[in-house]
């Protein structure tokens, strides 16, 4: 479902996360901004795949 690289969010909201690690229903994954930052693992059921919704242009 999910791969190294993809940039996913907790469903209960947070910051964008990306993923380094992928293990059965696990994720290990570090702040999309920061990839220096502390390792968090998370259930794959808790995360979806980061999408932004709108528009982000110029206002």
């Amino acid at each position: 479902m999910f791969s190294v690289g993809d940039i996913v969010q907790p469903r209960i909201g947070g910051p964008k996360l990306k993923v380094l690690e992928v293990h059965q229903d696990q994720l290990v994954a570090v702040p999309a901004h920061d990839e220096q930052a502390d390792k968090i693992t998370l259930k794959a059921e808790d995360v979806s795949l980061y999408k932004e919704d709108g528009d982000f242009g110029v206002c």
